[in-house]
């Protein structure tokens, strides 16, 4: 009996290591799909490379968890696909630069079309009132008199 206990014991141990090691490679499955996710396919070029099926796409992902599995930070992956593409290959722009306008422009676009919907509005609100008014002026007697006749058979 005490024979079989080292035995156990090394077969515990080997059981525990394996399950830890499992989950290792499931928490960096997980940062590859997290840093491929931010990385826009050079085929397809409106998926990541997490949801494209083309080959370069799966070429990539290997990269990225060759990368992480070496100890490089998901930070330090992604610059190196910037280095090598540059910022055209993230899905999402930097906020800084000239890539302040990608995320600027749509509420400058909307500020200025609410800014021409209601000088078009008050526009048209003048213009109907101001035709009201020419409406009520009164029409001096000869001038009618002068319609009546050119109207009259």
């Amino acid at each position: 009996m005490r024979a079989r206990a080292p035995l156990l014991g090394l077969a515990l141990a080997l059981v525990l290591a394996a399950g830890a090691a499992a989950q290792a490679r499931r928490v960096a499955e997980q940062q590859v799909q997290d840093v491929a996710a931010q990385l826009r396919c050079v085929v397809c070029q409106n998926l990541s490379v997490a949801d494209s099926p083309s080959e370069m796409a799966s070429q990539m992902r290997a990269i990225v968890r060759e990368r992480l599995e070496a100890g490089e930070a998901p930070a330090q992956v992604v610059q190196y696909f910037v280095e090598r593409y540059g910022e055209w290959i993230l899905l999402s722009p930097r906020r800084h630069g000239f890539n302040l306008l990608v995320w600027a422009m749509p509420a400058v676009a909307v500020a200025v079309g609410f800014t021409l919907v209601g000088l078009v509005l008050v526009r048209w609100t003048r213009r109907g009132a101001a035709a009201g008014r020419v409406a009520a002026t009164p029409v001096d007697t000869a001038m009618r008199d002068r319609i009546r006749r050119e109207l009259e058979p």
